[in-house]
């Protein structure tokens, strides 16, 4: 292990068919209706902003647990072999569930906390504002509704998502917050 340390801020992003609802011009004081079909459809998509490149790690997963918690855990490891990892995350049960937590022990089994080979660290309680990833998914949920009228399709919707935000450089005011910290 080199030493080097790589710090993710981390989150999970629940896609649904309504999200994708634009805006419309319409008559003052009548209702303009969007149709949306099957609304129950839905895709979760974890997202991992690196604090030092800003870049962004998006992989689809069919729900947030433990399994693809771990599973996205390694996805990050693999991008960086031979890194310790710094994962600041919410309150989620799956983050600090019995899966996370039996994987975590594995990898950093035997060693000083200080030489850990991936450290979870948690953003304050009910404080969304504090991860940058909350801000991604902003602006790829406002991409999708500011065009809303290429996606017919909910798949059409999910590639226009992952297309949007995928591998792509943000650069945040609160990244700062963090890097700052001695």
């Amino acid at each position: 292990m080199t030493g080097e340390v790589i710090v993710f801020t981390e989150d999970e992003c629940h896609l649904l068919w309504g999200d994708t609802t634009g805006y419309v011009w319409g008559r003052r004081h009548q209702r303009t209706e969007v149709p949306i079909q099957n609304v129950k459809e839905r895709q979760t998509y974890y997202g991992a902003l690196n604090l030092y490149n800003h870049d962004f790690v998006l992989t689809p997963r069919d729900r947030g647990d433990g399994e693809n918690t771990v599973l996205f855990i390694k996805q990050l490891q693999a991008f960086h072999p031979d890194k310790k990892l710094i994962i600041i995350w919410d309150g989620a049960r799956y983050h600090c569930g019995e899966e996370v937590q039996a994987y975590l022990d594995k990898v950093n089994q035997g060693l000083k906390e200080k030489d850990w080979k991936i450290t979870c660290l948690l953003f304050a309680p009910n404080a969304p504002d504090q991860n940058p990833v909350e801000d991604v998914w902003l602006r790829g949920k406002n991409f999708l509704r500011k065009h809303f009228y290429e996606n017919k399709t909910f798949q059409q919707i999910k590639s226009c998502f992952f297309n949007f935000l995928n591998k792509q450089i943000f650069d945040f005011d609160k990244i700062e917050w963090y890097l700052n910290i001695s």
